[in-house]
């Protein structure tokens, strides 16, 4: 079997694809996201774009391994948002998601010697509203200032939302793994 490798240096993925209980390696893959992003406006194209490239940058080095690549966005009508980095940006960005739907887009490219596989999971989410002090509250307690659409759904985060659609809650932290498992069960690693 070749050895895996999670192309990310993202502790939420390395956490999701820990629970899948196979060996794998985790290596950062220096991808200019702002290069990319300045070229791709799209959501749906930017993830899948960074994705395979993240993936590849690894599997240059290691040809005999799988590499999974993945990346994650939040947007609300066609528009990117990103990590917010500080309190305030993050405050001003749930406030923006306030009573609206966005999306997660979730895409991963895995390449291995055996050849290439992708996929996209989108998730909708309907915020609640909020108020500014609330807003606070909330970042003030979760952090989230690493985290597209800046709330960790995982942990308090879940209390903003009225509704979410998804086929598979772990892509919400970073790692859609039900879509994940079955790919690698096709190329031979053994998951339950």
């Amino acid at each position: 079997m070749n050895p895996l490798i999670l192309a990310s240096s993202s502790r939420y993925r390395r956490m999701l694809l820990e629970r899948l209980r196979i060996p794998f390696d985790s290596i950062s893959p220096d991808v200019d996201e702002e290069a990319v992003k300045q070229q791709v406006a799209d959501p749906i194209q930017l993830a899948t774009t960074l994705a395979r490239a993240k993936a590849i940058k690894i599997f240059d080095t290691h040809p005999d391994s799988t590499i999974i690549g993945s990346d994650q966005l939040a947007a609300c009508d066609n528009q990117i948002l990103g990590k917010p980095h500080t309190e305030e940006n993050a405050i001003n960005q749930l406030l923006s998601l306030a009573e609206r739907t966005h999306q997660l887009i979730t895409a991963v490219f895995i390449t291995s010697p055996h050849g290439h596989m992708e996929f996209v999971d989108i998730t909708r989410l309907a915020m609640r509203p909020l108020t500014r002090d609330e807003a606070r509250r909330y970042v003030q307690a979760d952090q989230p200032l690493d985290c597209a659409g800046s709330y960790k759904f995982e942990s308090l985060g879940v209390t903003l939302f009225d509704n979410v659609q998804t086929e598979d809650m772990t892509a919400i932290t970073g790692l859609p793994l039900m879509k994940l498992a079955q790919s690698l069960r096709e190329l031979g690693y053994q998951i339950p």
